[in-house]
């Protein structure tokens, strides 16, 4: 009898697995499709343009061919100086944003988190606020800022004696790391505080106990504490820096040492939109684009390092 019952809900239970299985899929799948189509079927056709090279044939009255190259856009893009100097402009951009942006915003945050705050949802919101502007827009208004006779900093500046030429490459960076840090130091502001609320209260107790000051207390144990937050801070960062287009494209007018192929980005979209030479755009897309996942994994790996 008991094994006749046992026979009888053995099938229900497997019926009621497959079910769940399906409604599982049910609910990821479209996130699969959506993945594939805009992802991995981009990447796999890049893959298969880079191998081809588009070339006038005759005199130019034959129209365009597509020729099968291999792996020669892979090597001249290694070769390329213009494109291996777009890498070393953006390197120096990341040495001027991303140290000053990160400590700027932990600042902020264990300002916020401090028992002498006050109004720290007004400051939350007021911080947040250049967020939600778009890249290009911020842009737009810094290179009004910019702009000697309209701008009231650039006036500023002059009655104090002093000017500000973006002229030259090292003015150039420092505009476009202001812009960015003015326009993404609020995000991460948020994400830290969010993490300072879940440092248990026990722990800084103890250090007040033990005659920790408020400074040590930050920098010692809340910012210790919060180091994964800081971890994937800086791991969107440096993705995101590494992706500069909107801005120095704006800038070129105001700084002339920024020029079309200033980032890898606008050497990208120069080669493929402006000149046309889509198969070359397209190796040179998948070198960058593996460069910023191993510099992803490189930050990952130094992050869990750090918090083991």
């Amino acid at each position: 009898m008991v094994g006749a019952i046992a026979k009888t809900r053995t099938p229900t239970k497997s019926g009621h697995s497959r079910r769940q299985t399906r409604i599982a899929w049910a609910f990821i799948a479209p996130f699969f499709a959506l993945f594939f189509a805009f992802t991995i079927a981009p990447i796999v056709y890049s893959a298969y343009l880079s191998l081809f090279s588009e070339k006038s044939s005759g005199l130019g009255f034959g129209g365009i061919k597509k020729t099968f190259v291999g792996v020669e856009n892979y090597l001249r893009a290694f070769q390329d100086s213009v494109f291996l100097t777009g890498f070393v402009n953006v390197a120096m951009y990341c040495l001027i944003y991303i140290p000053v942006m990160i400590m700027l915003a932990l600042i902020i945050a264990l300002l916020l988190d401090s028992a002498v705050a006050r109004a720290k949802s007004v400051f939350r919101v007021v911080f947040y606020m250049p967020t939600i502007v778009p890249g290009l827009i911020a842009a737009i208004i810094w290179t009004y800022l910019y702009t000697p006779g309209v701008s009231p900093v650039v006036d500023l500046f002059e009655m104090t004696g002093a000017g500000w030429d973006m002229g030259g490459q090292l003015a150039a960076l420092f505009s476009l790391s202001n812009i960015t840090i003015w326009l993404h130091t609020g995000y991460n502001v948020i994400l830290f505080y969010a993490a300072l609320q879940a440092v248990p209260r026990e722990v800084l107790e103890a250090a007040t106990v033990d005659g920790a000051g408020a400074i040590r207390t930050a920098f010692a144990i809340k910012a210790r504490m919060i180091s994964g937050a800081v971890g994937l801070a800086v791991l969107f960062t440096v993705v995101g820096a590494m992706q500069l287009f909107a801005e120095p494209l704006l800038l070129q007018g105001k700084a002339t040492a920024i020029n079309s192929t200033w980032t890898p980005n606008m050497f990208i979209y120069q080669t493929a939109f402006e000149k046309h030479d889509f198969g070359y755009a397209a190796a040179t897309a998948l070198i960058f684009a593996s460069l910023i996942g191993l510099l992803s994994w490189a930050v990952t790996k130094i992050g869990n390092k750090a918090q083991a």
